[in-house]
């Protein structure tokens, strides 16, 4: 007769195997190549960490304020489950008043894990819980003070300051994102520090080039009191970007980014966007005239970059801030950016014929809209000089998605035409969970490659090595 178990088995948080492939001899495969890139350093162009983070080195404060509140993956979720933003501790645009209490955020957090089954945030918090926390057991209701409590304790030891968790993730280069009109005093701070950790910016013009963003003449006038340029003249304005792109590039920036609602460019006669710069600034314009002045600004942002080397990135197809009651109350980033369909191969038409065959530029998509990878993203890129995709963003740097794009461009643009992985998080702990991910995903896809003949081992293993960093680094000039 067995001896009975005194206790059930628990599960682990996180498995050995996890996202590999069903079929034995393909996931013994894709161990192998995992094991090639596992434990490489982590470069993360594009990202949206705060700077001040690694500027002043301060212990995060608690667990609610390092996972929940920076994460709109968290809280997103849960706003749709109906729990609200400010039970979540999400500040009010008016100052309104919101939970303080950090063990009450992290109990409803955790009263409502079950919410993430299946989904990405699932997998890398998980992750991080297992290995950076040495947790055991999955968070929940009856979890939550075990986890609070825990986080706690390890929140208050020199080990987890951002700066030392910067070093045991294996970062290796970090970009944050930063307006024109960020003084970037956080970045002078990390640099005078003498720590090692490289911590770069990037230049997100949005605020001084979109018509539509809230106060775009206030930004307007404060571009040209940093730069002292007349901003309110075509050729003042213009002057204002290369100085504070100039600027960036001393704080490290080797790249731009452009958030716009779609990826149309136009590329007028100097007389006429001179007129149109005058109709946005007058604040008599039509969604048409401030659609067309971003269209014209992508096109004058690439001739800057074709001058100063910085690369481009552009991430349309956002309805942002979809939900006005959110974001009448929280402002900007709250959730509630909406995917929506994409036209590159027109849109982008008129800055191709200026500028698509230059090898001294590149211009790397992204998209929302997986329809595009096939149809419209892999074949521009698979000819154009300039162009590189970025294989996942937002809601798409999930395992799914990553497997998807993979399937839909490779064929027709190759490992070669891609830049890797961009983990796009504002959750710190999240990096290296998000990297994992990826990596185990592309083995995944690769080793079936293998398996079928269709790339030799040693080939698989070069190419793994390269989407987990090498394209990164060279196509953001790292």
């Amino acid at each position: 007769m067995k001896p009975q178990r005194s206790a059930p088995l628990t599960p682990p948080l996180i498995y050995a195997d996890r996202l590999f492939p069903a079929d034995f001899a393909t996931r013994a495969v894709a161990r192998r190549l995992y094991a090639e890139v596992r434990d490489l350093p982590i470069v993360s162009p594009h990202g949206h960490t705060d700077p001040r983070w690694y500027a002043e080195d301060a212990p995060f404060p608690d667990p609610a304020r390092l996972f929940v509140t920076p994460d709109h993956y968290i809280f997103r979720m849960l706003y749709s489950q109906g729990v609200t933003l400010e039970e979540m501790g999400i500040p009010r645009k008016d100052g309104g008043a919101v939970e303080a209490d950090a063990r009450k955020i992290w109990r409803k957090f955790a009263e409502n894990y079950h919410l993430f089954r299946g989904t990405p945030t699932r997998l890398w918090l998980d992750q991080a819980f297992a290995e950076l926390f040495g947790m055991t057991v999955r968070l929940s209701g009856e979890t939550a003070d075990h986890y609070f409590d825990r986080i706690s304790e390890c929140l208050a030891k020199p080990e987890f300051r951002p700066r030392a968790l910067f070093e045991r993730f294996k970062i290796e280069v970090i970009a944050t994102t930063e307006s024109p009109l960020d003084p970037l005093d956080h970045h002078k701070r990390i640099s005078e520090s003498g720590w090692k950790g490289r911590v770069v910016t990037a230049y997100r013009p949005d605020p001084v080039v979109d018509p539509e963003f809230d106060g775009f003449k206030t930004n307007i006038e404060t571009f040209g009191n940093l730069t002292r340029c007349d901003t309110f003249s075509w050729h003042g304005y213009l002057e204002a970007h290369r100085l504070r792109r100039a600027y960036f590039k001393q704080h490290g920036a080797t790249s731009t980014d452009h958030g716009h609602v779609s990826a149309q460019t136009i590329d007028l006669a100097q007389a006429d966007a001179e007129r149109l710069f005058t109709k946005v600034l007058s604040g008599d314009f039509s969604e048409g005239d401030a659609e067309l002045f971003r269209a014209q600004m992508l096109t004058e942002m690439a001739r800057m970059s074709l001058d100063d080397g910085l690369v481009m990135q552009i991430h349309p197809g956002s309805m942002r801030n979809h939900n006005p009651s959110v974001y009448m109350r929280f402002g900007r980033d709250m959730g509630a950016d909406i995917p929506t369909r994409t036209d590159y191969v027109r849109a982008l038409k008129p800055l191709l014929d200026r500028f698509g065959n230059e090898r001294e530029l590149t211009l790397i998509l992204f998209t929302l809209d997986e329809t595009a990878y096939s149809r419209e993203l892999a074949p521009l890129a698979g000819h154009y000089p300039i162009l590189r995709l970025g294989p996942a963003w937002w809601f798409y740097d999930s395992p799914e998605g990553m497997r998807r794009f993979r399937e839909l461009t490779t064929e027709t643009a190759g490992f070669y035409n891609t830049v890797g992985f961009n983990d796009d998080t504002r959750a710190f702990c999240s990096i290296p969970a998000r990297h994992d991910v990826a990596r185990r995903v592309d083995c995944a896809y690769l080793a079936e490659l293998v398996v079928k003949h269709l790339l030799d081992e040693d080939e698989a293993r070069e190419v793994a090595r390269d989407l987990a960093y090498g394209l990164a680094k060279k196509a953001y000039k790292l």
